[in-house]
């Protein structure tokens, strides 16, 4: 891993921004837009998650970073609830569903690993590093 220097360098950054991005875009195209509650706590949830990303990377080290990740985890973890809930409403198809939670575990699964790359290491904080 190269030196990261700002929060848009990270992957797992860049992969939850493309999936907020992809919630936007069911937003914009389907009757989710009309369902107001729904449509504003998936879009919350899944801007949530690059969010905290952003926010954990701009304190001041590894302790805080580690725990804004697992809230970006966690809010990725509702956005998958709140995919089933919109597919139970009928706004999306079973395989948008299917892909949309695949992807979103992914996610879930790299941000882990990244919080354990962070607890092995030393130094205060990547963007530290030089």
């Amino acid at each position: 891993m190269g030196t990261i220097k700002q929060f848009e360098d990270l992957e797992i950054w860049q992969e939850a921004r493309r999936l907020t991005q992809e919630i936007i875009k069911i937003v914009k195209t389907t009757h989710l837009n009309g369902d107001f509650k729904l449509r504003d706590q998936i879009k919350g949830s899944s801007g949530s998650v690059m969010d905290n990303i952003a926010e954990g990377f701009e304190r001041d080290g590894n302790i805080e970073f580690r725990q804004f990740l697992s809230i970006a985890k966690g809010s990725a973890g509702e956005t998958r609830s709140q995919l089933y809930r919109v597919y139970d409403s009928s706004y999306i198809s079973e395989e948008k569903l299917n892909e949309l939670v695949k992807d979103y575990k992914k996610l879930s699964q790299r941000i882990a690993a990244f919080i354990n790359y962070l607890n092995r290491k030393e130094y205060k904080g990547i963007k530290y590093k030089e």
